[in-house]
């Protein structure tokens, strides 16, 4: 008797993921990498000040909510695939949504960190002008 195993990586957590979840993670993934362009933009902008930074201070909030609220849709799916399964399930069949709600939740935590440390290094570019002039 040979015994399937199921390699769980995140290419496979997103390929498996619902299309609302996949566009989750791949608006924050994108958000992350906006974020970094958006700071790398403002601190080679030289004397120039505007646009970007109301950008990074939402992503600071929002990135997390988002990740949080795709997790919690997966919860909610899972809860409800769980409760119409006539046999027991168990821990094994539940690890793919356990790992898509903390891919979900990982994804919004580094989208707020990549804003948080974008939003302080504009920030401080701005005081360093502000205080200049």
């Amino acid at each position: 008797m040979t015994v399937s195993v199921l390699s769980l990586t995140p290419a496979a957590i997103f390929q498996n993921a619902t299309l609302l979840v996949k566009l989750d993670m791949a608006a924050l993934a994108l958000a992350a990498v906006v974020a970094l362009v958006v700071c790398v933009v403002k601190l080679a902008s030289g004397p120039r000040l505007t646009g970007g930074s109301a950008f990074l201070s939402g992503l600071r909030l929002g990135g997390p909510l988002a990740g949080l609220l795709g997790a919690a849709y997966g919860g909610v799916n899972m809860a409800l695939g769980v409760a119409n399964v006539p046999y027991p399930v168990t821990a094994k069949i539940l690890a793919p949504g356990f790992a898509e709600a903390l891919a979900l939740i990982l994804l919004g935590l580094i989208v707020g960190v990549v804003a948080v440390i974008a939003n302080w290094a504009v920030e401080a570019r701005i005081d360093r002008k502000v205080l200049a002039a």
